[in-house]
């Protein structure tokens, strides 16, 4: 029990690690960079001797071996692998311990073994939107879980329960809900290759609202393609997915930022007060990254912080929500 609070910290860290690395191989195209899995080109590691190189053009005469790219994904699977490891860990301490829980370790060790295959058919399948998709909200949802199972391994007691706190858990529960589907939309957004189909603000340039395109826009099933790398909806399509995001995403500022208000001024814990304020620091953090993204054509660095505020303000809704629910 001693080793497990440790375990966890490691690999939440573990985790951020992989989102933040899956969401620079995808926003570096790099997707694609090893055209099978879980090796590259076969091997272990990426080909980069003569004979390898070979080796590599024989199997697979239909790719071009690119090292940078290639390694990107390898560093990506590395990591997930040691993920997956710290996870298999966490599950046998919690097993063999009679006071820690059984049944969500569990899940999570069967969610992580799920991941891995929406790794794996994420290349065998092309970069298929709703497997990226997929693959993206797995690792969002074994960071909430991982932060859960730590929660409940931590004392957490608020003075006198707070009552006025609890009576915020229905907005609580809505803004997590909201800010979950606007993950999902974001997941959308990028693995359709649509982050830069407006480029004005507020909302889109141009008669965008005649040109809207929902059916086609969320459709999961996008006929068979060689590869979907780079997209395969036309413009109008990609352009009704990017407004729907920022349409969500006002929807979704407005909720997070109306419940840190609510929790700063209603609340008597300090703990909440300071969950408060970071709850909305992030959510201005966040949407300064969305602006930017639009405004400077969505720089790498600035797109990879984007998802980066995303799991930030996931793990602050999960910590405001379990207090509520359990604890206050």
């Amino acid at each position: 029990m001693k080793n497990l609070p440790l375990f966890l910290k490691v690999t939440l860290v573990f985790t951020l690690c992989v989102i933040l690395m899956g969401a620079y191989t995808r926003l570096s195209d790099a997707g694609l960079g090893c055209p099978d899995w879980p090796g590259c080109y076969g091997m272990i590691k990426v080909p980069s001797q003569n004979h390898e190189l070979a080796q590599a053009l024989n199997s697979f005469p239909e790719h071009k071996v690119e090292q940078e790219k290639a390694w990107l994904e390898m560093i990506h699977r590395y990591i997930a692998g040691i993920l997956g490891l710290l996870v298999l860990t966490i599950l046998v301490i919690c097993l063999k311990n009679r006071e820690t829980p059984k049944k969500l370790p569990t899940f999570i060790a069967l969610l992580i073994l799920f991941q891995a295959a929406l790794g794996m058919w994420t290349v065998t399948m092309k970069l298929m939107p709703v497997v990226v998709m997929s693959h993206l909200i797995g690792g969002f949802t074994l960071m909430s879980l991982l932060l859960l199972l730590y929660l409940r391994t931590k004392p957490l007691r608020i003075p006198g329960g707070d009552s006025s706190a609890r009576k915020l858990v229905p907005l609580a529960t809505a803004a997590l809900s909201v800010l979950t589907l606007q993950i999902i939309l974001g997941g959308w957004t990028s693995s359709n290759y649509a982050a830069l189909a407006c480029t004005s603000l507020p909302i889109c340039e141009g008669d965008w609202y005649n040109n809207l395109r929902l059916i086609q826009a969320f459709n999961p099933f996008q006929g068979t393609h060689d590869s979907y790398e780079f997209g395969v909806l036309d413009y109008a399509s990609r352009m009704t997915i990017h407004v729907t995001h920022r349409f969500g995403a006002i929807l979704t500022a407005a909720i997070l930022l109306w419940l840190a208000y609510k929790l700063h001024t209603q609340s008597q814990s300090s703990q909440l007060k300071r969950s408060a304020q970071w709850l909305m620091l992030l959510v201005c953090l966040q949407v300064g990254l969305g602006i930017s993204n639009v405004v400077l054509h969505l720089p790498l660095g600035i797109a990879v912080s984007h998802n980066a505020g995303a799991v930030f303000l996931l793990m602050n809704l999960v910590f405001i929500n379990y207090s509520l629910w359990r604890k206050a």
